[in-house]
């Protein structure tokens, strides 16, 4: 009897512990007509959020509204956590861009001619400028 109960118990233990395991796993696919969206987390240095988000605003902010004009992107939205929460799991900005489908998200411009030559100058403008945006970031 002991023995049968513990097999029960083996069991049933089994069946609870697969059923969270099958429920995790690669998220549905959808066709490739569908609204795609990607979720950006950023984690900042105590003290320098609003010093990111200026920067964040200033430099990235205005190259994905050139994009969503293009119709490559339909929508970014910068939103910060209004609870507070441990250490491990605290983020401070996190960036939503919703793409036009999955394979726009995941591919270059191919309309888009390369200007390395006006890219080089405005990166080194801006590394002098700014001296690495991305210093106040613990995680991005």
């Amino acid at each position: 009897m002991r023995r049968i109960l513990l097999a029960v118990f083996a069991v049933l233990l089994a069946a609870s512990v697969a059923v969270p395991l099958k429920a995790q796993g690669a998220p549905p696919q959808v066709s490739g007509d569908q609204p795609y969206t990607v979720e950006y987390y950023y984690k900042c240095q105590w003290g320098h959020q609003a010093e990111f988000l200026q920067l964040f605003l200033k430099n990235h902010f205005p190259l994905l509204k050139k994009i969503q004009g293009t119709g490559r992107i339909l929508s970014v939205k910068i939103e910060s956590p209004t609870i507070h929460t441990s250490e491990e799991l605290r983020w401070d900005y996190r960036v939503t861009i919703r793409y036009k489908n999955s394979t726009v998200a995941t591919t270059a411009n191919p309309t888009k001619k390369p200007s390395s030559r006006s890219y080089g100058r405005t990166r080194k403008r801006t590394r002098r400028k700014n001296s690495g945006g991305l210093r106040f970031c613990s995680a991005h």
